[in-house]
């Protein structure tokens, strides 16, 4: 018992050592976090717009989104993305400021709002959308899988991450219309692997703004796998103009 304490003690000053050379600080307005913040402070968190779709009775603008091009059994987002502000900024540093753990968390976060929603709790697996070996190679880890590990780690359902590839590498969509987004993603998956052990998976992104990439990856996998049933994660929705 001595040892053990004498470890957690250690522990506890190290920690504050390396927090007073190293303070963390919210990847939003970069003020100094206290000890009960993670990744961004309350201020920032407050400002950001949650969706609640979690607790919609009537389909959500997600749900809408996605009419009459694919069938879905379920879609989610956890909070909207608005330009110049905290959400685009949390965005913008898990995916290039090599920040995967704000992924792992905000995932965690989200799959504690699902964990009893009627269609998202019969998800068996998770499917992150898949970057191209260039843009894994240079960001060094693809944000969608953390996110997906942060929704594993509670749901306690796999990952899984070589069963569908991203066979050609895209331009960015930032600058691109609806039309042009799908060109652009358009037959870029490839179903590798054996889905037939599930009969229900979600398919875990970043952020949506027309869904055309989450589009095109679901109609390749009911190709490929006509009775699974298939469900969309974000973290974020682009809120429409």
């Amino acid at each position: 018992m001595f040892v053990s304490n004498s470890k957690k003690q250690f522990q506890l000053v190290k920690d504050g050592f390396i927090n007073l050379l190293f303070p963390e600080i919210c990847l939003a307005c970069e003020t100094e976090l206290s000890a009960r913040e993670h990744h961004i402070c309350y201020t920032c968190w407050e400002s950001i717009h949650l969706t609640y779709f979690e607790g919609f009775k009537e389909p959500s603008s997600l749900d809408k989104l996605f009419w009459g091009r694919v069938n879905l059994e379920a879609t989610y987002a956890l909070f909207y993305f608005e330009k110049g502000k905290a959400s685009q900024k949390l965005l913008h540093a898990l995916k290039y400021q090599f920040k995967g753990n704000i992924g792992v968390y905000l995932g965690n976060f989200a799959a504690t709002k699902l964990v009893n929603h009627p269609v998202f709790k019969e998800v068996q697996a998770l499917i992150p959308v898949p970057l191209h070996s260039k843009k894994a190679f240079i960001r060094g880890y693809n944000q969608s899988e953390k996110i997906a590990q942060g929704i594993a780690s509670v749901w306690k359902i796999p990952v899984i991450q070589q069963e569908v590839l991203k066979t050609k590498h895209t331009e960015s969509q930032t600058r691109k219309d609806q039309f042009q987004r799908w060109d652009n993603v358009s037959s870029i998956f490839k179903v590798k692997g054996d889905l037939s052990n599930y009969q229900h998976v979600a398919i875990v992104d970043d952020v949506i703004t027309t869904g055309s990439t989450l589009e095109s990856m679901a109609k390749e996998l009911k190709e490929s796998n006509p009775s699974l049933l298939i469900s969309i994660i974000s973290l974020a929705l682009a809120k429409s103009k």
